[in-house]
């Protein structure tokens, strides 16, 4: 009897878009043990019905969907009280900004992948298709599942071969920011990540009115190339959730209200987050919500390779505010070894053999053979490419032959210059999220960056106004 009970609960239980329901799950006995697990087959095609959204609210009563910007949600559907989802891992041909393609990994033609988004107590089931035409095999990371379910390739499951299917299931126990990917190595640089958020079946205290989820990734890709340099050490375009600034769409909230940003960070860098016009507090990691009362303001966030961080705040101070990695190599597009004319000068004449040379540390021309691939070097284009031309006046180029005296290449020129370029494509990326914007804004918005507006309600209202329009005008077409 009491295990008939508890095996209706867990049915129950994931029928959370209720307040009943939400009573159900709340009553949820932990301590039950696992359900048998469903056959899983590693290859072969199984029969697998279309997963369909399923109408009406997916979370409890009191608690914000979670927004990410350019990434769509993943539909499920209703089995037996379980929520199925179906994963397809795969090519996806993606572009980062407009007219910059990029060959990437995926789920369900998402780079990163569709966001999962479930409460806690539910029994999910995510049946796994390998499309790649390698082995491949997926973990959850930060989540308490049986060990079977784990995803570690040789340990605790076969990898699944191409063409092949494996089956996860697992009841939730847990509440917070995690994520699925890829535990092939080289396949994560690839793009292999996608968001899993966890309700609680009690909402946090204070609630957020707005709720937004964000992935950070690096890739490496030359000028005139699609696919990404999985093995390299550099990184020239930065992403948040699979756009570089300024195609990120804005995060849109109201003035005066409370705000959640998830960041989560799967790649070879580190991500100091920082976010201007306010203070937060860190109130979550990949681990679920910090239970302390000890709080810490801050504007910037680190978020190291495999960590969550949730943030909250209060938007109070009106204006569109930038968010971005404050590393300055990471607020940039396509940048390669040389974005400038390097100056020559005694101090960096070439001096080939020493791991400077390699890195390209003050060591002669950027694509001198000193600073070909050695110590890291993964974005350089080759020496053959190598011009004395300059951002400059015509007038300062006329340098005397070497025929007398000597003379410095960069006489007459400011040194170090140029850096900065500041390039403007707002009509290339103009969307409803950016209505209103300052004119100018992408210049200022590149590489891993989005922006946090922060808007009064009359604003707020016409841009969804504005985005319903383009959504119908879409639907018609």
């Amino acid at each position: 009897m009491q295990s008939s009970r508890r095996h209706f609960l867990r049915g129950v239980a994931t029928l959370v878009g209720t307040a009943g329901a939400a009573r159900a799950s709340a009553q949820h006995d932990h301590s039950a043990p696992e359900a048998p697990q469903p056959p899983r087959t590693p290859a072969g095609r199984p029969p697998v019905a279309p997963v369909q959204a399923i109408a009406g609210p997916q979370i409890l009563p009191g608690i914000a969907e979670v927004v990410t910007p350019d990434v769509p949600k993943m539909p499920w559907r209703l089995e037996n009280g379980v929520k199925v989802f179906r994963i397809v891992v795969e090519h996806v041909r993606t572009e980062f900004v407009p007219g910059r393609i990029v060959d990437a990994w995926g789920f369900n033609g998402s780079v990163p992948g569709p966001t999962i988004e479930v409460v806690e107590g539910d029994r999910v089931r995510f049946v796994v298709e390998n499309r790649l035409p390698e082995p491949f095999s997926m973990h959850w990371h930060g989540l308490e599942v049986p060990n079977d379910m784990d995803g570690m390739p040789g340990i605790s499951q076969e990898a699944i071969p191409p063409g092949g299917f494996f089956t996860y299931e697992f009841t939730l126990r847990q509440n917070g920011t995690f994520f699925y990917h890829s535990h092939m190595a080289m396949q994560e640089m690839m793009g292999l990540i996608g968001l899993f958020i966890i309700h609680p079946r009690q909402p946090h205290t204070p609630r957020v009115d707005r709720d937004f989820g964000l992935v950070l990734q690096e890739w490496a890709i030359l000028p005139n190339n699609t696919v990404p340099n999985s093995l390299a050490m550099e990184f020239n375009w930065l992403t948040i959730n699979g756009k570089s600034g300024p195609a990120t769409t804005p995060l849109l909230v109201k003035r005066g209200e409370r705000v959640r940003i998830r960041i989560v960070n799967l790649g070879m860098d580190h991500h100091p987050m920082h976010l201007h016009g306010h203070q937060f507090y860190v109130t979550g990691t990949e681990g679920g919500r910090i239970r302390t009362t000890a709080v810490e303001p801050a504007n910037t966030v680190l978020v190291g390779v495999a960590q969550a961080r949730d943030i909250e705040f209060v938007a109070d101070n009106p204006g569109d505010w930038h968010f971005h990695c404050h590393l300055p190599h990471h607020m940039m597009n396509q940048m390669v070894s040389m974005v400038g004319p390097l100056m020559m000068s005694p101090a960096n004449m070439p001096r080939p053999g020493t791991a400077e040379a390699g890195m390209g540390i003050h060591e002669g021309a950027a694509f001198g053979d000193a600073a070909s691939p050695a110590f890291g070097r993964t974005i350089n284009l080759g020496a053959a490419m190598e011009r004395p031309v300059a951002n400059m006046p015509m007038s300062a180029l006329a340098v005397p032959q070497q025929t007398g005296p000597a003379v410095a290449p960069n006489a007459g020129m400011y040194p170090g210059y140029p850096q900065d370029m500041f390039m403007v494509m707002d009509d290339l990326v103009a969307k409803p999220e950016t209505y209103g914007l300052r004119r100018g804004w992408s210049g200022g918005t590149m590489g891993m960056m989005t922006i946090v507006r922060v808007l009064e309600p009359e604003l707020f209202d016409r841009i969804q106004a504005l985005r319903t329009e383009q959504a119908g005008k879409g639907a018609r077409q």
